[in-house]
């Protein structure tokens, strides 16, 4: 799989960048998670990642097989994991569950943030849990956060406490036109305590014409406001989505953001962006292997390939 970098960020107004987006390629990409099976629908992905006080990686992440499932995992050097539990769809009455958002909040407790399929319908919910330990989340109770309507399903969530407030970034299915449940957007909504949210609308939309005309779902995001996000031109690549990047329209507290240019950046989907203590980063993302089944990989980016 080839990738391709983007320094550019023509569209971000008046913010400090420092260095380039943390992108797969510099990094050595080694294999976290493997692909359940082979071919289609056999997935492991979706990574949600945070660390622990003791410097461990906690990830969350999903896996689509025979079952659908998440899982929680941890790992002291951030390549070899170690599973931690599994949450099944059955535990949330799901008819699937998709990406998870891993917290650690200020008080140094623990929030799982899952994405859990209406049996019977195309609508999806996000739900909570919290925990003393990531451990202890898997005999939380859920609690539902973001419900959606009848004509939004909800799933994906990016979640941030950038120790003033909370953020939530949210991929959004449009389900006014059966058949067309596919095409997605991506809301924002803000919280003071990541469990009553406030929702803002819509911040980034595919672009007609373009690679993402389809849809456009936010993935991570930097402390200096860009994003990642993935996305696709037609229905026909749905499960073959790419990343490229985004950032903020304008300084003036619009939460809306801009794509940077017309050309996806990398040929994976679902990128998470962990910063590192030390500088740099560890980024995880789901990558397509020829027989059409997923594995989850994982690059430790040094605060050299930046800067």
């Amino acid at each position: 799989m080839a990738f391709s970098r983007i320094t550019s960020t023509s569209g971000l107004a008046a913010h400090r960048v420092s260095g380039p987006f943390p992108l797969p390629g510099p990094g050595r990409a080694m294999v976290a998670v493997p692909a359940p099976g082979t071919g289609p629908q056999r997935w492991a992905g979706a990574p949600s990642a945070a660390l622990d006080t003791d410097g461990s990686i906690v990830l969350a992440y999903r896996v689509r097989d025979a079952d659908d499932y998440n899982v929680i995992a941890r790992s002291v050097d951030g390549e070899r994991y170690t599973t931690v539990g599994i949450l099944t769809k059955e535990r949330f009455g799901a008819m699937m569950v998709e990406r998870p958002a891993l917290v650690r909040t200020g008080s140094g407790r623990w929030r799982l943030y899952v994405s859990c399929a209406t049996p019977g319908t195309k609508h999806w919910w996000i739900g909570v849990l919290e925990a003393p330990s990531p451990e202890g989340l898997l005999d939380a109770q859920v609690h539902p956060v973001f419900e959606g309507d009848e004509a939004t399903a909800v799933k994906d969530p990016v979640i941030r406490h950038d120790g003033r407030q909370w953020q939530a970034w949210i991929c959004c299915h449009l389900l006014d036109e059966p058949g067309q449940e596919d095409r997605m957007t991506t809301s924002y909504a803000t919280s003071d305590d990541g469990l009553r949210w406030q929702q803002h609308g819509t911040v980034l939309s595919g672009r007609p014409g373009a690679w993402d005309a389809r849809g456009a779902r936010l993935t991570s995001v930097l402390a200096d406001g860009r994003v990642s996000y993935d996305g696709r031109a037609t229905a026909e690549e749905n499960w073959f989505e790419r990343t490229s990047l985004a950032g903020p329209q304008s300084t003036g507290g619009d939460a809306a953001l801009m794509a940077f240019d017309d050309a996806p950046v990398v040929d994976v989907r679902y990128l998470d962006v962990l910063s590192l203590p030390a500088g740099g980063y560890r980024i995880f993302y789901e990558a397509r292997l020829p027989d059409g089944s997923h594995e989850l990989r994982t690059e430790l980016i040094t605060a050299a390939a930046t800067g």
